[in-house]
């Protein structure tokens, strides 16, 4: 009997805590968590990343390149004499990285879910985030990338060329896969759920990654651009700066600015004469909006006027206080840009300037316009009036309006100089590098050591691992 009663409860005892162990996930699930991933959870984060990132890299790198402004005092060195650190490109990589990791996450929850709209979303996202990689370095790693739950540690490198019919593909794909169906998550910070938007981003980012790999005749680029431009109903793209692919920053935490401290951002820092003096020629009304006017020792404002970009001598020899950076532009709320309406344009005036479309001066026009419109300035009605500005139907003409249109749009101007040499800046003997415009930037110093034999591989790929090196896109 004892031994029949001890069975009873032993198997009592059995069914018991079977029977807490099945309740026991239910009880214990955290309300706080989220249970399952969903690409709408992933899209804000995603998006907010990217675009700070690509705000503050324009501030420390792309202005220095591209005079847009330059630290001073600095009598020697600084990137604005092309004096290039080893490690320069160390920051992008690892940021831009951490969110490819993301875009694919958010990507095969899309195709889990079978959603079309986000897999078109993360497919565009990768795109923008890839062609700045491989723009910034050249080959970078992207078939074996992101993937260490597959063991994969130490990916091998992939050429720019194969890069760019990857992405290429994959925005043409994404254009075709947007669907009226709603967006049933979370508001994304960007476009706030508008799928038409998003098309037309992706659609933007196609025209410019085209432009960009126009010198490669191969690639049949221009042809592409021409059927894009003239094809508006299968190909829509921006047609207002109301659209364009601006990061709202409310200041409403997690979406506050980059810069935690406004007073930083102007720190230390002058305008550049290039980008001042030429905003001085146009009379233009984004001056006030950019930059802080000058003053004499005095303290008499005297205008706006810089500080000549790789100046030779003394930093005495300027005896005024040069126009800065206005600290407004980064405090909350404020914008990122990550592509505009008024790059759009631009991209048709070259068009067709180039004569594969029609009316360059309009377009041109109407990128001069966005572009004003963009950083909340107010166009003149007799801008035009100004000849300096009135279109002359030159390609230097646009790319140096252009280059205002880009202004703090990440790597942006960079990379448009790089692919046409334009706008001309000026350059002095106390520029490094032969005065000469720096290509890309060198790997990181961490994939020489860890990643070696993948590493040897890319430096091959694009002959030295060396600034002046040339991409794909630029050979």
């Amino acid at each position: 009997m004892k031994r029949i009663n001890y069975l009873v409860a032993t198997l009592a005892l059995i069914f018991l805590v079977s029977a807490c162990s099945n309740d026991f996930k239910d009880v214990n699930d955290d309300p706080n968590r989220i249970s399952a991933i969903s690409p709408g959870t992933l899209l804000n984060p995603i998006i907010y990343g990217i675009a700070s990132h690509n705000a503050t890299r324009s501030a420390s790198v792309t202005f220095d390149l591209m005079q847009v402004s330059l630290p001073f005092p600095s009598v020697s060195g600084g990137l604005h004499r092309y004096d290039v650190s080893p490690g320069i490109g160390n920051s992008s990589w690892n940021t831009y990285y951490k969110y490819l990791a993301n875009i694919r996450e958010m990507r095969m929850a899309a195709q889990k879910y079978e959603d079309a709209n986000y897999e078109a979303i993360a497919l565009t996202l990768n795109a923008l985030v890839y062609a700045n990689l491989t723009d910034i370095f050249g080959p970078v790693p992207m078939t074996e990338a992101v993937r260490s739950e597959d063991g994969i540690l130490y990916p091998k490198y992939d050429t720019q060329q194969f890069i760019y019919e990857t992405i290429l593909a994959d925005l043409e794909r994404a254009n075709a896969m947007y669907t009226t169906k709603a967006m049933i998550y979370a508001e994304d910070i960007l476009f706030h759920n508008d799928v038409k938007k998003w098309q037309k981003f992706t659609n933007s980012l196609h025209m410019r990654l085209l432009l960009r790999i126009s010198n490669r005749t191969e690639t049949n680029a221009f042809a592409k651009l021409k059927t894009m431009a003239e094809d508006a109903v299968k190909y829509p793209v921006f047609t207002s700066t109301a659209e364009s692919a601006i990061l709202q920053v409310t200041g409403v935490t997690p979406n506050v600015s980059p810069w935690g401290r406004p007073q930083d951002f102007p720190l230390g820092a002058k305008m550049a004469s290039f980008f001042i003096d030429n905003l001085n020629n146009f009379n233009d009304p984004r001056r006030n909006i950019i930059a802080t006017v000058a003053r004499d020792l005095q303290n008499n404002a005297i205008g706006y006027k810089g500080i000549p970009s790789g100046y030779e001598g003394a930093d005495s020899q300027f005896q005024y206080n040069a126009s800065t950076l206005m600290q407004a532009q980064v405090i909350n709320p404020m914008q990122i840009f990550l592509l505009t309406y008024a790059e759009v344009e631009f991209i048709k005036a070259e068009l067709a300037q180039r004569g594969l479309i029609s009316d360059a001066e309009t377009h041109y026009k109407n990128g001069i316009k966005a572009a004003i419109e963009q950083v909340k300035a107010v166009m003149p009605a007799n801008y035009f009036d100004n000849t300096v500005v009135q279109y002359n139907g030159t390609l230097e003409q646009i790319m140096l309006q252009k280059y205002y249109a880009l202004y703090f749009t990440d790597y942006q101007q960079w990379f448009e100089y790089r692919r046409t040499g334009l706008p001309v800046l000026p350059t002095t003997a106390a520029m490094g590098n032969n005065a000469v415009m720096p290509s890309r930037f060198t790997f990181p110093t961490d994939q020489q050591l860890y990643n070696v034999d993948n590493y040897k591989e890319a430096v091959q790929m694009i002959g030295t691992d060396d600034i002046n090196a040339k991409v794909w896109w630029d050979n």
